[in-house]
């Protein structure tokens, strides 16, 4: 009985391929991957190996050992970086290094917090396909706000040919659980966290990856935690998550409590609320990913995002706009010193009434004047609750916007004692007002400022303002210029006559509009605040009116200012300098202005941080800022602004911005430039000629594409077709063309053909296009258990002992695609060809090529050797 040596390839029927670690007679110690077997020796077979072939001096099929190297080069760099996903969009370095860094162990944990704008649905999209295709994620759940889920659904169709299954309610009211079917969703967690969906779902079998969008929603407070963090926690302790992601652009805010809480979903191991923040921080580069849009670059190092241009647009009141706000300001003030007499649910009823008046005053006469209406009806029909009930909290902004404007005519109890003659009285001054100067000056800035054509995104906070801006500016520009979008896609509107109609229209249809080129003019609430590009076109936002929170300018610019935009991105605010919300609003930028001066100045890298410190403020702060700033006279207004904002800001948020911010992962070309792959989805067709060659195919190109017969011998798998038409390598194919044309790394003939041609065994020839010899080696790693999801990278060396280059997996491939078969396959490798193999795979063993993967002990293993047939003749 020959002994078995160290290293030697094996093939188990079960395990598969593997390699002896040691010999123990009767049985045999093998490794099958990143497992460990000890196997009965007679279950074993030698395999022909690279040191077999080199022995024995056989030479292999070159067009073989050239489609099993390409193979092998494919499938690594895919493994990594996910590059050969078959999505239609272009992917940027930063997205790729997101995907390696969040795959790189199992299980998956990590909060992604990269800034608005850089594509979080595509990373996750990278993450998830490969994690699919290799059979690792088999049941995944998506977790987003319920505006977000149709967005998720579509995007990963269509950019990823990812099908996920909506859950709705009406899904799952059988007797059969939804869950039971269902292995790849996408759910509202608005929705699953009340109680009869979340015992369905904690019913169900475990989830191999949850992905969570919008996870500041997660956070828990210190005496009770909310029913989304409920939900998650729930989750996890009941054993249903096996891996989670966390996206959210603002993980931190304002508490640290809440955000060890959510980085305590993710790995209890490193973090704890009840421990303090500062001793957590070195943690965090194992947990959290940041990349903000300063700093990302294309491949070549060019950044991708140039400076936002904001400008203020002031205009001023006309006398009778100047009647109506000083009285409304007035009726504000008298309003608040009522409430003040009052306690309890009394007082806070009036306080949150006052608030949303103020609001809709500051947006538009139209919108406080509908309100208005509204309010005095009610009144005089309605019976007055000396105890106003408690409301649902809202869960979107648009729904806050909507609560906001429907406050007045619902809040059933007086401001004041002569409430309905003061009502009236405001009322009739309204009816004085010829058109609003806002609008007037809205119109000088399109006309006197801007191209003729260009388009523009104009946002403001609520539908009774869009209704105004959308009447005028069709009125102006022509009927139909004009498209908008809302939380409801519907929008009031008064027609000529002067009678009203509701317009309906889906936010889609309206964003394709206005992408399109069909209408001029997008119009916007909140509601396309988030989860939609319009940078296609637009690189010019109009903010009609001042939301309260800054944040939400943040998130408005986001629709234009995202990787795309070909163009600088131009903001105007409109504002009235003269009233005490635009006074508030200059003292608080000029306060953002400052915390960011502090914060770049000790940090190594520009970022801008002022969302952040916002975020960490929260919406109840600015509330506050502007409902009590309202009674503050001009002169005495900075005074009260900066003792009221002392702790906005402050050293603790700034410290904790810049410690947050100096402790997380992230992308820099600088250090992760050279090794992300420099290649796309075209590098795939020189492997997939070669490989249908090889089986006896011939492809054809014509004017729509590659066209080629599944060989014979792969038929009968239901995946696959007996012929393929128009196959593109193209990411950027007509929008038209379905995603099944789209060749790349999960296309059933490409993965048949790469499977194929990784199995075949063989090792060793010759080829044109190389003047030395070509090594291709595989790294692993010999520690095992370390949870990696990566356990083989290929790598290469090519050259003489004075020339040799080592090369990553994707230089590799580039190598590889510039070779073609060569024809003396039968001569065999000369001893001094032999003797330069050895001294390139010393070489190999030594670089940083080496050295930089993300193993412990690696450990290489030659397994293709090309030599040049130049060199024979």
């Amino acid at each position: 009985m020959t002994k078995l040596e160290p290293d030697q390839l094996v093939r188990h029927q079960t395990h598969g391929e593997g390699f002896v670690v040691a010999d123990l007679g009767p049985t045999v110690l093998a490794r099958f991957g990143t497992s460990i077997h000890q196997v009965e020796r007679e279950s074993i077979s030698l395999q022909r190996s690279l040191e077999t072939a080199l022995n024995a001096g056989q030479m292999d099929d070159s067009r073989a050992v050239l489609c099993r190297a390409q193979a092998l080069a494919i499938t690594s760099v895919n493994d990594q970086w996910g590059v050969f996903s078959r999505s239609r969009i272009q992917l940027l370095p930063h997205q790729l290094w997101v995907c390696r860094q969040v795959t790189r162990a199992w299980p998956i944990r990590w909060l992604v917090a990269d800034d608005v704008g850089l594509g979080k649905t595509i990373e996750a999209g990278l993450i998830l396909e490969p994690l699919i295709a290799s059979g690792r994620v088999k049941r995944v759940l998506v977790l987003a706000p319920a505006r977000l889920v149709p967005q998720w659904r579509a995007r990963m169709k269509t950019m990823f040919d990812i099908r996920l299954q909506e859950y709705t309610p009406d899904s799952d009211r059988g007797r059969i659980s939804f869950w039971e079917t269902a292995h790849q969703v996408v759910a509202s967690f608005h929705t699953l966290r009340m109680d009869k969906p979340r015992e369905r779902l904690l019913q169900a079998e475990p989830w191999d990856l949850v992905i969570v969008d919008e996870a500041h929603h997660f956070q828990a407070q210190e005496r009770a935690a909310t029913l989304t963090y409920g939900l998650l926690r729930e989750l996890k302790e009941a054993g249903r998550i096996e891996s989670l992601i966390l996206f959210t652009g603002t993980p931190h805010r304002g508490k640290d409590y809440g955000f060890l809480a959510l980085m305590h979903l993710l790995r209890d191991d490193l973090f704890d609320p009840e421990k303090e923040m500062a001793e957590q921080l070195l943690a965090l580069p194992n947990a959290m990913i940041r990349n903000n849009k300063a700093l990302v670059t294309d491949l070549d190092g060019n950044k991708l995002f140039r400076p936002v241009e904001t400008r203020a647009i002031d205009y001023g009141y006309s006398e009778a706009e100047a009647a109506f706000y000083h009285t409304m300001s007035e009726f504000i003030l008298d309003g608040r010193a009522y409430a003040a007499s009052l306690s309890g649910r009394q007082q806070t009823a009036r306080m949150l009434l006052l608030i949303a008046l103020q609001k809709l005053a500051a947006s538009s006469i139209a919108a406080i004047t509908r309100a208005l209406r509204r309010r005095r009806a009610m009144l005089a029909n309605s019976v007055l609750d000396a105890t106003p009930s408690d409301t649902t909290e809202p869960d979107t902004l648009d729904e806050v916007a909507e609560a906001e404007e429907a406050r007045p005519s619902e809040t059933a109890v007086l401001l004041m004692k002569d409430e309905i003659a003061r009502l009236d009285e405001i009322l009739a001054l309204s009816a004085e007002i010829d058109g609003e100067t806002k609008i007037a000056r809205l119109f000088d800035l399109i006309e006197r400022d801007l191209p003729e054509g260009e388009p523009v995104l104009l946002f403001t906070e609520y539908k009774a303002t869009q209704a105004l801006v959308h009447e005028a500016v069709e009125a102006r520009f022509g009927k139909g210029c004009a498209g908008f979008i809302n939380g409801d896609e519907r929008l009031v509107v008064t027609s000529t006559d002067g009678t009203e109609m509701a317009l309906p229209l889906s936010r889609d249809i309206a964003a394709d509009d206005f992408n399109a080129g069909r209408t001029r003019f997008l119009i916007s609430t909140e509601a396309g605040g988030e989860g939609i590009d319009l940078q296609e076109r637009c690189a010019v936002l109009v903010h009609i009116d001042m939301p309260w929170n800054p944040m939400r300018l943040h998130q408005r610019v986001g629709r234009l200012n995202r990787y795309g935009q070909k163009r600088a991105v131009r903001v105007f605010l409109l504002r009235n300098p003269q009233t005490v919300e635009a006074r508030i609003w200059s003292l608080l930028q000029e306060k953002l202005a400052r915390i960011q001066e502090t914060l770049t100045a000790s940090m190594d890298d520009p970022e801008d941080i002022s969302h952040l410190v916002i975020g960490m403020a929260g919406s109840q702060f600015f509330d506050d800022l502007y409902s009590q700033g309202s009674i503050r006279s001009g002169s005495g207004l900075a005074g009260w602004f900066d003792q009221s904002t002392q702790q906005f800001g402050g050293r603790d948020a700034v410290e904790t911005v810049r410690a947050m911010l100096g402790n997380v992962a992230r992308y820099d070309f600088q250090s992760a430039g050279a090794e992300i792959p420099k290649l796309d989805l075209p590098a795939l067709e020189a492997f997939f000629r070669n490989a249908m060659t090889l089986a006896g195919r011939r492809v054809t190109k014509g004017e729509e594409g590659l066209s080629v017969a599944t060989p014979e011998a792969w038929r009968g798998s239901i995946e696959l077709r007996d012929r393929y038409d128009a196959l593109s390598f193209d990411r950027f194919m007509r929008l038209d063309h379905s995603l099944a044309r789209l060749v790349g790394v999960g296309h059933p003939l490409l993965d048949r053909a790469i499977s194929h041609s990784m199995d075949q065994q063989v090792f060793l020839s010759r080829a044109r296009g190389i003047s030395a010899p070509l090594l291709v080696a595989q790294v692993e790693d010999e520690i095992t258990g370390t949870g990696a999801t990566v356990h083989r990278i290929v790598v290469g060396i090519e050259g003489t002992d004075n020339t040799a280059v080592a090369l990553r997996d994707w230089e590799l491939l580039v190598r590889l695609n510039s070779m073609e078969p060569g024809d003396n396959v039968s001569i065999s490798p000369t001893p001094a060809e032999l003797l330069a193999l050895n001294v390139l795979c010393a070489k190999l063993a030594a670089d940083v090529v080496i050295s930089d993967l993300p193993f412990r002990r690696p450990k290489l293993r030659r397994i293709i050797a090309f030599f040049p047939e130049e060199a024979l003749r």
